[in-house]
């Protein structure tokens, strides 16, 4: 999996020093991207450019260089938002969160809502809503809704190459969510936690997902949402 950290892709390394590429490697790896920019021709796919940019942005994060992974983020988030490249948009945003600055949980719910609304990777849809999810208190209702929503995603998204593993991450999550929510161990009890609190009912914890990014931006939109739901594709 590209986007969600899991025990299991760590696993498949030696040892837990094994799993945290050296600076040197990552420098190494940055000034490539750089160089393929550079020598990128001026007649090339957009897209491709800005992909090599994204690239250069989680590079900048291995290395903690944190305040130009956001200008990066930021500057190619507008350019994504306006050609309309959803994927990278909500990329732009995992940087920008990553980056540990001020806007950086108002970024993460703006990407959360263009993940949810387009028809992107779920993958990265699960991760954006994973993040939402680690910064949710214990008890607080929002991350079982973010659970929730991250396996209805998968549910209807994903498709039969990654449809099997995702729903496997996501069902754990939701199970992981209801441990720490209300110390949920029985698959009974947990039943009926989901049914409390309507996590198997897309009509009621999508517009509750929807208020819970609205409280995260404070009204700060970046984005026109309306305009932006008149290009959900067919």
């Amino acid at each position: 999996m590209k986007y969600l950290q899991t025990e299991a892709i760590m696993g498949d390394n030696d040892s837990a020093e094994d799993a945290v590429p050296s600076t040197q490697k990552v420098e190494l790896h940055l000034a490539e991207l750089e160089q393929q920019l550079a020598k990128l021709s001026p007649n090339a796919p957009e897209s491709e450019k800005t992909q090599l940019e994204l690239d250069c942005g989680y590079a900048l994060l291995e290395l903690n260089r944190f305040d130009e992974a956001w200008s990066l983020a930021r500057r190619v988030f507008d350019q994504t938002l306006e050609m309309t490249q959803w994927q990278q948009a909500v990329e732009a945003c995992d940087i920008m969160f990553q980056s540990e600055q001020p806007d950086s949980i108002p970024a993460l719910a703006q990407g959360i809502w263009l993940s949810v609304t387009f028809p992107i990777d779920p993958e990265l849809t699960v991760a954006m809503l994973q993040h939402l999810i680690d910064e949710t208190p214990d008890r607080s209702d929002g991350a079982a809704v973010a659970a929730a929503v991250a396996n209805y995603i998968v549910d209807i998204r994903a498709d039969e190459n990654s449809r099997e593993n995702l729903l496997f991450f996501t069902n754990q999550l939701l199970g992981q969510v209801a441990r720490r929510h209300s110390q949920v161990e029985e698959q009974d009890i947990f039943d009926f936690w989901v049914q409390q609190l309507e996590l198997d009912d897309p009509g009621k914890f999508l517009p509750r997902l929807a208020t819970v990014l609205d409280v995260l931006v404070s009204n700060n939109w970046w984005y026109d949402k309306d305009k932006l739901r008149e290009q959900i594709p067919d």
